[in-house]
């Protein structure tokens, strides 16, 4: 981070999304912020113009997030990721949901709160589609974990490991009494797609957030 960012971060909280850089080593190696963890039993998510975490619902069933749940920083899902995931579901009419790119960090240890940042290395991920917006989640490993640290693509890992994902994924959206019918994930890939859809939302966010580069050259 440059001299001025550093002096603003001692009297000021980064936002999550455009104040916390990725990390030089990307896509390989990320920064990623997490929201919510498998103790919550409310869904978090950050407040996009303040930054702070919110309440966004409680969970409607009893089923958690099996996995450190959160997010990319300076990451957008917009044309490119859009048409990456047309490519490879032959659905031309796919859009990108408008959001920073969701990512699943799986670890052993048990983390009690979101609101942090991680270090998370890419192996795979869901095509997930939300009616007709592209809204991929990234797998990944929590860098030197004890146990998941070894994996090094989505297909090592345990199956039951990715239908838990795949599971929650598809029912966290449900109505009690309300059949979902608006979410469904096409593919599970591995990390070169992974690594793909990365660089395409980080392609996005630079397209879509030009302004804010201009800005700071200005400081």
């Amino acid at each position: 981070m440059d001299p001025i960012g550093r002096l603003m971060g001692l009297r000021y909280k980064s936002h999550p999304w455009h104040g916390v850089e990725i990390g030089n080593k990307a896509p390989l190696v990320l920064t990623s912020y997490i929201e919510v963890v498998p103790s919550d039993t409310v869904k978090y998510e950050v407040d996009k113009v303040s930054g702070y975490l919110k309440i966004d619902r409680p969970q409607k069933f009893s089923n958690v997030v099996p996995a450190l749940y959160g997010f990319i920083p300076q990451t957008y899902c917009g044309d490119n990721v859009a048409k990456y995931s047309s490519e490879k579901t032959g659905r031309a009419e796919i859009k990108g949901d408008g959001d920073p790119l969701d990512i699943c960090v799986l670890t052993e240890k048990e983390i009690t709160h979101g609101d942090l940042l991680v270090q998370a290395i890419p192996i795979g991920g869901l095509r997930m589609i939300d009616g007709n917006e592209a809204d991929d989640k990234i797998i990944a490993v929590l860098k030197d974990d004890a146990v998941y640290g070894q994996y090094k693509d989505v297909s090592e890992l345990p199956l039951l490991i990715v239908n838990r994902l795949r599971h929650y994924f598809l029912t966290y959206k449900n109505i009690p009494g309300e059949l979902n019918t608006h979410c469904e994930i096409t593919h599970v890939y591995g990390q070169d797609e992974a690594h793909q859809v990365i660089i395409n939302s980080i392609e996005d966010y630079q397209k879509r957030f030009d302004f804010l580069e201009a800005a700071l050259s200005n400081v």
